[in-house]
């Protein structure tokens, strides 16, 4: 059994550092991409605070396609010409949004979203797809949480690829 708690009351670089020790556990052993994906999206959407949603697309060669995630539904299909997560997978580059409302051609699945980051997930060279992290809350997303998302993507990659 696993259990978790929320890391509100912690300080960021603490929060990122438990997370990463309890996403390694949670996913030690299993290779799975779709059940590694779908626990560390409800491991981030239960532990920090102010989401509203928290997940993955992954790139099927043309596009990226909903995979496992936590919040509201969502689109299902992203082209990479569109949105945040189009430009995370298109530039192979973490996009952090203070204000998706300033982001040309955001893509507004859920209205609630205010900001958001979205970490491209590349393996050998190759686009897997994206983390895609929404907040109602402007700005809610800093340098600290980008390194803290990256260093959580590293270890989901692991956990699939090693």
């Amino acid at each position: 059994m696993f259990d978790t708690q929320a890391l509100t009351h912690l300080p960021k670089p603490e929060q990122y550092r438990q997370l990463s020790s309890q996403a390694r556990t949670l996913m030690a052993g299993e290779r799975d991409r779709i059940a590694n994906a779908a626990n560390l999206s409800a491991l981030v959407m239960y532990a920090l605070p102010d989401l509203n949603w928290a997940g993955f697309y992954f790139y099927d060669g043309v596009e990226l396609v909903l995979g496992p995630f936590q919040g509201k539904p969502a689109c299902l299909r992203i082209t990479l010409d569109r949105g945040v997560c189009g430009a995370a997978a298109r530039t192979r580059t973490t996009q952090l949004v203070p204000d998706v409302h300033e982001f040309p051609g955001h893509i507004a699945c859920d209205a609630a979203s205010r900001s958001e980051i979205v970490v491209p997930l590349i393996h050998a060279g190759r686009l897997i797809g994206v983390w895609d992290v929404d907040s109602p809350i402007p700005s809610r997303f800093d340098v600290q949480d980008q390194s803290g998302m990256e260093a959580l993507c590293q270890i989901y990659l692991a956990s699939v690829f090693n």
